[in-house]
Order: structure tokens, then C-alpha cells, then sequence
């Protein structure tokens, strides 16, 4: 799986907010995109997606236009998680998770029992077996998140893209978040895109990062290149230190940032 983005651009009223947006993803591969709000991180995701259309430059999935895809074709190879918002819908979770097969299945087809088969067996790979048969109006934004993303894979695509599946969550669900995209990759052998505003977020688990900032600048390369404390200033005007722990035999790193830039 390869996915590129060619000379992207995508503006509103004649005014550019995307500029010249150049990367590629390969198999099994986290990358980020980084950057405060309001700087065309979402917008970017939808023109990856076709919910928008970029001003100039192509998509390429395997080589080919993502354009040339039917839908069908592309939703097989691509799922998405978006934004966690409390769902209005009183389907159960197992019902919600199944509803990510619907690509691969014909419209009036009613799912089969391999079907939930998978669906319990994917639940209990991200640890929320329990929530089967609870009833997605009645979830935390977390646990809501956690079957959003078991619907992303239960269809077994080449390519997660996740909306800052971390945003609005307390700190415990943000990890779990976190540690499941870790395990997508690892276990299930998905490459994923993700967009954020957590810079430590990003350098805990992205091979790559785009960092997207104010007047169209962007920087793209290894994680550990590009989330420094002097990008982290340039990009989101904040005096950051980034230090390293070693706790139980392991190493992690972290943000800390202490004052506005000025």
C-alpha cells in the first residue's frame, strides 16, 4: 500500500489555506499531520478523502488516481475514524462495528454470523468486549471512540485515517487511544494517518510528520526531526522543553511546554 499526496492546494474565496502539500505513506507506517487549529489539518484529511476537491494536485493510492476509484473500490482499501462526537443513535456497539463491513458487502445484505464472529473477535483485540452490548447513546466519548475505531478495522483496510482521535478525551482515554493506533499497526499490520494538535502525542508514535502552521508552512520528515523545541515555537508560538524518562526499563519522552512564545 502507498499512498501520495502530489502538489496539493485547496483554498476558499480565491485564498489558499493549503499550499504545495507533497507526502507519501507506505505499509505499516504511522504518520502525523501536526499543527495548531485553524491551520487546514482536517481540510487536508477531506481532500485525501474526496469530501473535498483540492484546487490542483492529485491523490494516488497503489500508483493509480484516487479519483479513477469507484467508492466501493476505495472504502475496501481505506477506512476513517472522524472526530468523536456523543452518538445520537441507539444501534449497539456490535451493531456499529459490524456497519464498518458495508464496503465489502451488497446494499440489502443482512450481516451473517461470521460477520459478528468478527466483530466480537475485533472488540476483543482492542479490550472492549464488554461494550457489545451496550448501546453507542449510552458510551463515554472514549468508549465511543474505541468502537469508532474497531468499525475502522473490522474491514481489514490497507489505511486507517483518524481526525485527532484524541481530542475531548480525559487522559486515560487519550493513552488507550494512543496505545490502540500503536496496535493497529503492530498486530494488524495497518499503516495509519493521523491528524493532532499534541505534539508529544505525535513523537510518542508517528514514523513521520507533517507540521502544518500559519501562511502555508509545513515541514515533513522523521518524527524525531521535525517535533523539536524549536519547530514547536516556530509552529505553535510556545517555549517547549522536551525531556527523556526512563521509567521500568523503558524510554519515553515528553513535552513540557512553560510560557507563550513571544
Amino acid at each position: 500500500m502507498k499512498l501520495e499526496v502530489r502538489d496539493g492546494c485547496f483554498g476558499y474565496a480565491g485564498k489558499l489555506i493549503l499550499r504545495d502539500i507533497n507526502f507519501e505513506i507506505g505499509e505499516k507506517t504511522i504518520m502525523t499531520v501536526l499543527g495548531p487549529n485553524g491551520v487546514g489539518k482536517t481540510t487536508m484529511l477531506k481532500c485525501i478523502m474526496g469530501f473535498l476537491k483540492w484546487v490542483s494536485g492529485e491523490n494516488y493510492l497503489d500508483g493509480r488516481r484516487i479519483a479513477s476509484y469507484t467508492d466501493r473500490e476505495f472504502w475496501k482499501k481505506t477506512s476513517y475514524v472522524p472526530q468523536a462526537k456523543r452518538s445520537v443513535f441507539s444501534y449497539r456497539c456490535i451493531d456499529m462495528v459490524v456497519m464498518g463491513l458495508s464496503s465489502r458487502q451488497n446494499f440489502f445484505e443482512v450481516p451473517s454470523k461470521e460477520d459478528y464472529e468478527k466483530a466480537e473477535h475485533v472488540m476483543e483485540m482492542l479490550g472492549i468486549a464488554d461494550l457489545s452490548d451496550k448501546y453507542c447513546n449510552a458510551l463515554s466519548g472514549g468508549e465511543l471512540q474505541m468502537v469508532m475505531i474497531a468499525r475502522a478495522i473490522i474491514s481489514d483496510p490497507e489505511l486507517v485515517i483518524l481526525d485527532e482521535p484524541e481530542s475531548n478525551l480525559d487522559m486515560k482515554n487519550q493513552l488507550r487511544v494512543i496505545d490502540t493506533i500503536v496496535k493497529i499497526k503492530e498486530e494488524f499490520g495497518t499503516s495509519c494517518l493521523i491528524n493532532t494538535h499534541f505534539p508529544d502525542h505525535a513523537l510518542a508514535i508517528s514514523d513521520t510528520t507533517l507540521m502544518l502552521g500559519a501562511y502555508n508552512r509545513k515541514l515533513l520528515g522523521k518524527t524525531k526531526e521535525v517535533v523539536t523545541e524549536d519547530n514547536i515555537r516556530q509552529f505553535f508560538s510556545v517555549c517547549s522543553k522536551i525531556v527523556s524518562l526512563r521509567i521500568s526499563s523503558e524510554e519515553y519522552q515528553t513535552i513540557f511546554p512553560y510560557k507563550v512564545a513571544r
